[in-house]
């Protein structure tokens, strides 16, 4: 019997707001590979995010492995895409802090 070599798409997608998704669930790319970076084993990411499987996180962080710059530069748009956003919410939502300091 021969092995049968063949190329495999990484089990990436982009939604509709341009965000990278992870096979078929609605997990990030980010959240994969933060964890993986944190120490996570693909086992315990599948275990924590049960709508991945362990293949797609393990092609996951192969793709992540072979393209490490891009990756990581998808990642920092993501941060700053994040910080945004927290950003125009704290200007647009009043401090919490005072209210609740308030009704101490």
């Amino acid at each position: 019997m021969s092995l049968v070599l063949e190329r495999e798409t990484p089990p990436l997608r982009e939604d509709e707001v341009g965000a990278i998704r992870v096979g078929n669930s609605k997990v990030l790319l980010e959240t994969v590979i933060r964890a993986f970076q944190d120490g996570a084993l693909p086992e315990s990411i599948v275990h924590r995010y049960s709508t991945l499987s362990l293949s797609d996180v393990y092609n996951t962080i192969g793709y992540y492995f072979r393209h490490r710059d891009t990756v990581e530069a998808y990642l920092n748009q993501r941060e700053q895409l994040a910080d945004s956003v927290r950003e125009r919410l704290s200007d647009i939502q009043p401090d919490l802090s005072l209210t609740r300091a308030r009704h101490e």
